[in-house]
């Protein structure tokens, strides 16, 4: 097959500095809209000089220096093109100095809401209101700064129910002193920062981009996984604590906090890079889940996953009907051992990257998941009951209630 640049055509061919995309059903018609992180008003045909000339260090300049461009959200016309409804659905705030973007129900009232790192303003939180508009509430729920009330300079970032609670988290990575944050989400809309007491501390001198919350063990709960490498070529000549090339980070979900198994984890998390973009997806299509990291100035890491799938595991193939083909914004629940975990289905999130549309879901030592409940974007809902473990089960909505 061939493939066209049709964005010109499409309606989405906008201007400007853009950062991270995601794919969503914001309005629950059945297709796929495009929500655009932008960054800032930048011409680097005129960009200034940054950093300390008498010493011959140059820098690039810190993006307060540069006004911020809103988003942009593109409907789905269902003919090949798309509207932007950027302003009328009252996400186009000009401050924002957008690198990342997650999605997911955090009210989980059935319509999906939208998470943006901001780089040195607060981040947003877009409620959906579900009549195609939506509210920042990033105030009123607590994820818009620190815990000193300082906005952070947020790069990637997560949405996904890390302690099994129901309510889908919060996950963002931010740059060096600065600390990747988890807001967990105690329902109502409200969050609370539990970064330090939830174990991930490590990553103060790190600067992180790509992020992902998976299974990497298949144990069944949410694993952390981070990406990392400064964005100053040169920072090593004026902080001796800092570096540009970094180690990755990966942490073990230990019934809801968190511990930083990086050393034990392999020869890849002892390379020294640049990371930023990071998607996972079973490339080997063994059951565990794998890593693709883009490079700043190398070559893309593919970082396989050995072991992983000695652990149990079921996959979930989304085949849409009413809802979208892939079936993404669709709430999977998986009971096995009295145990019911919460997953949706989502390609966006990370930093500059995009990930395998496949769910899988870690049983441990349980040989079938006794029940997969999905309930679709369209409201329709369906069950399978004991579903053999190491399969990917494709579910068509087809036979949905």
């Amino acid at each position: 097959g061939t493939f066209a640049d049709v964005s010109q055509k499409a309606g989405v061919a906008a201007s400007g500095w853009s950062s991270s995309t995601g794919w969503l059903d914001y309005n629950r018609d059945g297709y796929l809209d495009l929500y655009v992180v932008r960054y800032l008003d930048y011409d680097i045909e005129n960009a200034p000089y940054c950093g300390f000339k008498g010493d011959g260090y140059r820098m690039y300049c810190d993006p307060q220096q540069f006004d911020g461009v809103p988003d942009l959200l593109f409907r789905n016309n269902h003919d090949g093109t798309f509207t932007d409804v950027s302003r009328q659905a009252g996400i186009s705030n000009r401050s924002g100095k957008g690198l990342g973007v997650s999605l997911g129900d955090v009210d989980m009232d059935g319509f999906t809401d939208i998470f943006v790192t901001n780089d040195g303003i607060r981040n947003f939180l877009y409620r959906n209101k579900g009549d195609g508009t939506f509210l920042d509430v990033a105030y009123e729920a607590c994820v818009g700064f620190d815990p000193h009330g300082k906005p952070m300079a947020g790069m990637g970032t997560e949405i996904a129910d890390y302690d099994e609670d129901g309510n889908p988290d919060i996950f963002m990575t931010a740059f060096s002193r600065e600390y990747n944050t988890l807001f967990r989400n105690l329902g109502k809309l409200v969050f609370e920062d539990v970064t330090m007491t939830a174990g991930l501390e490590s990553g103060f001198l790190t600067l992180a981009f790509g992020a992902k919350l998976f299974d990497y063990d298949n144990d069944g709960d949410l694993d952390i996984y981070a990406t990392n490498g400064h964005v100053t070529d040169n920072v090593e000549l004026y902080d001796a604590e800092l570096s540009y090339r970094q180690k990755d980070l990966l942490y073990e979900n230990t019934n809801g906090s968190f511990l930083d198994i990086s050393s034990q984890s392999g020869p890849a998390f002892q390379v020294k890079h640049v990371g930023r973009g990071a998607a996972i997806g079973d490339f080997d299509n063994d059951g565990d889940l794998d890593i693709v990291v883009a490079d700043c100035g190398g070559p893309p890491l593919l970082i396989r996953n050995d072991g992983g799938n000695r652990n149990n595991w079921i996959g979930i193939q989304a085949r849409g009907k009413e809802s979208n083909r892939f079936g993404l914004g669709a709430k999977v629940r998986v009971t096995s051992a009295g145990r019911t975990r919460l997953r949706e289905i989502n390609i966006a999130g990370s930093y500059l990257s995009s990930s395998d549309a496949r769910l899988f879901i870690g049983l441990g030592s349980e040989t079938k998941a006794e029940r997969v409940e999905i309930e679709w974007p369209s409201g329709k809902k369906q069950t399978l009951e004991n579903v053999p473990a190491r399969q990917v089960v494709v579910v068509d909505e087809a036979n949905a209630k």
